[in-house]
């Protein structure tokens, strides 16, 4: 246990001095920043001197981040996604993003095939906007009265207030999709999903 607190202790530490280090800032800008002074800043960041949690939180504010993530798991299980297939009529979808992903979107593979349900009663409107590129085959964006076809290597972005369907076009397509919360709840079967064997 001693041992996990000297390794997330050393980890918050290089943390701090990575983010200042990449907004180019010196120790006396940070330390003005988060009211310690500098020879307080540099023990913190040596390891000369324990972080106390008043102090990690005023570093934190001033570096523009939360306490949360300077102190999260440096775990290798936190980096490695497992993507599961899960099955719908005519699309397969791989979740690539966990639940904690960074500012609340999801990363999704998808593979489409022509059989997809598609027509008026499926276009989908809800907040917010979308994006996805198309890894191979075409896609077809249905964007309120207009068709458009995506061909592999080129992205579509759009608002999600214009009703849309994206179905494929002459064979499979595969595309990489960004969708906010309320796109991966209108797009994504639910996160209870069972894959199919």
């Amino acid at each position: 246990m001693a041992q996990e607190e000297v390794g997330l202790d050393n980890i918050v530490r290089h943390r701090i001095r990575g983010l200042r280090l990449a907004r180019g800032w010196s120790l006396d800008a940070l330390a003005a920043r988060c009211h310690l002074s500098p020879s307080n800043l540099s023990r913190i960041e040596t390891g000369h001197r324990r972080i106390a949690l008043d102090q990690l939180v005023g570093i934190a504010r001033a570096l523009d981040t939360t306490l949360d993530q300077l102190v999260e798991s440096a775990d290798d299980e936190d980096v490695v996604i497992r993507p599961e297939p899960c099955h719908t009529q005519g699309m397969t979808s791989w979740l690539l993003s966990n639940e904690r992903s960074l500012h609340g979107v999801t990363v999704a593979k998808l593979r489409i095939t022509p059989d997809r349900p598609t027509g008026t009663e499926h276009l989908k409107v809800h907040p917010g906007r979308e994006w996805f590129t198309v890894l191979s085959g075409t896609a077809r964006l249905q964007l309120g009265e207009r068709t458009i076809m995506i061909q592999a290597g080129n992205a579509a972005e759009f608002s999600t207030m214009t009703p849309h369907s994206v179905g494929a076009h002459d064979g499979p397509v595969e595309l990489l999709i960004i969708l906010d919360h309320n796109g991966e709840r209108t797009h994504l079967p639910s996160a209870g999903r069972t894959p199919k064997p």
